[in-house]
């Protein structure tokens, strides 16, 4: 059960250091050769890095969001896990006219876990959509 709890604050910091914006916390929770997999939300994969300089061009104009993860299932191999969880994202950003608009995203968090001599770390990170709602035209064009 502490593999579990210790994998479950590793995605629930992900969560809110994106959310805080604060890109720089995510190196606590990746191993140095994890790969980010948002292509098929946003179009982008990469290293940490990369991906870090992707959330901080992306998520200025964002002045809210709230990431919230659930109903996650396990599969442990020794040192490693795989887990899936439900996530959901609503974000206020700016609608095609300037206003605040709410939109939201539905979609799994496919995680790989890594046991290091630092503890677990999230050494893979894929999301895979499922379904979105009330996007502004700016931004259909990324999530297509």
């Amino acid at each position: 059960m502490s593999d579990r709890f210790e994998i479950q604050d590793l995605m629930v910091g992900y969560c809110y250091a994106v959310d805080n914006k604060d890109f720089d916390a995510l190196d606590g929770y990746f191993t140095d050769d994890a790969v980010i997999d948002y292509s098929e939300m946003v179009g982008v994969k990469g290293s940490l890095a990369d991906i870090k300089s992707f959330l901080a061009a992306s998520l200025g104009p964002v002045p809210m969001s709230q990431h919230a993860v659930s109903t996650t299932q396990y599969s442990f191999d020794g040192d490693r896990c795989e887990t899936r969880s439900v996530c959901t994202n609503p974000m206020v950003v700016p609608g095609d006219d300037g206003q605040p608009q709410t939109i939201f995203f539905g979609l799994w968090y496919i995680h790989q876990f890594r046991r290091t001599q630092n503890g677990w770390r999230i050494s893979g990170l894929y999301e895979k959509k499922c379904y979105n709602h009330n996007l502004p035209e700016h931004i259909k064009a990324m999530a297509r």
